[in-house]
């Protein structure tokens, strides 16, 4: 399972399988977490997610600048980034292109497929909605899904994850 991808909506049980897929593998595991705790509820989530992980794994903060911070990870490691979801929220933020964004998503999944061991990427599903109602909302939803076929398609396996429970997403081509 080198590049495993898990989509789905928000308190689905992503993370949870992502940390019980990482530690399967046995050996050492980095977790790049890419939410900035902005807020207190936010705070909050990466307090919770902090203490699902098991003692013992190497945390990495990478609200942006993923293929950079993914170089630098010991490459017997497991990896988990946990979430796309953020990371693309932080990269138009921070005044990204759309498709600066798509390129480095391209290049993040190249760089994990590439690795030994395995990784597993977590991002959400935003586009079974309704059409947002304001421009960079749709901007955002329509980045995201692009970022997510990007990961899918260099994804060895990925799996849309519903209420704690995955189903397998075929390629069709």
């Amino acid at each position: 399972m080198p590049l495993t991808f898990l989509v789905g909506g928000a308190r689905s049980g992503k993370s949870a399988l992502a940390v019980d897929l990482a530690s399967s593998h046995g050996g050492p595991v980095t977790f790049v977490a890419t939410a900035e705790a902005r807020d207190d509820d936010m705070a909050d989530r990466i307090s919770r997610h902090r203490r699902a992980r098991p003692q013992g794994w190497t945390t990495v903060e990478a609200p942006l600048g993923l293929v950079r911070v993914l170089s630098g990870v010991d490459d017997a490691a497991s990896l988990v980034v946990d979430c796309l979801t953020l990371w693309t929220s932080n990269a138009l933020e921070a005044g990204v292109t759309e498709d600066a964004i798509v390129e480095e998503a391209v290049a993040v999944a190249a760089a994990l497929s590439a690795r030994r061991p395995p990784s597993v990427v977590v991002s959400n599903e935003v586009g079974s909605g309704i059409v947002p109602m304001n421009e960079l909302a749709r901007r955002y939803r329509d980045v995201l899904g692009r970022v997510n076929t990007a990961v899918a398609s260099a994804a060895d396996s990925a799996y849309l994850v519903v209420a704690g429970r995955a189903l397998r997403l075929e390629r069709l081509v």
